[in-house]
């Protein structure tokens, strides 16, 4: 029994290791981690969509946010489990909040990745997390499965 504690205690240490070298080989690194998130959330911020949404949740707390927003993208990125939140309790709630604002939070996403990336694998990578983190919240949110109901179709 106790071998088997030691193995499952080594695979995350195994699956860190190998995130580390994936995104090593990527350019990334902490300091690319920072200046992503400060660099989208700024222009989150001045987007006149966006922004307002996210400053009337987040007004007075914004360094909180920015902190938090960095220890999520660096576990997404390094599979640390430094993110300890709830994306999608954190997200209920938020007035004016609409599945039509994820696309322009993407498109937001991609224009910072596209100034500040340091290669084209690193855009992708993260744009397929950022895609992924957008399709799950917004399922999440806004996802009714009793409109998929064929009974309850009345054209």
């Amino acid at each position: 029994m106790n071998d088997e504690l030691q193995a499952r205690a080594v695979q995350p240490a195994a699956i860190r290791e190998r995130a580390e070298a994936e995104m090593k080989a990527l350019g990334i690194d902490d300091a690319f981690i920072g200046r992503l998130v400060d660099t989208f959330y700024g222009r989150v911020l001045a987007h006149p969509e966006l922004g307002p949404v996210f400053d009337a949740r987040l007004s007075g707390r914004w360094p909180e946010h920015m902190e938090k927003m960095k220890s999520f993208w660096s576990s997404v990125a390094f599979r640390s489990g430094a993110y300890g939140g709830k994306p999608v309790q954190a997200h209920l709630g938020i007035a004016n909040m609409s599945p039509e604002l994820f696309p322009k939070w993407l498109a937001l996403f991609a224009e910072t990745l596209d100034d500040i990336a340091p290669n084209n694998d690193a855009k992708a990578w993260f744009m397929a997390a950022a895609e992924r983190i957008a399709r799950s919240l917004t399922l999440s949110l806004f996802y009714n499965p009793a409109l998929d109901d064929p009974a309850l179709n009345r054209s």
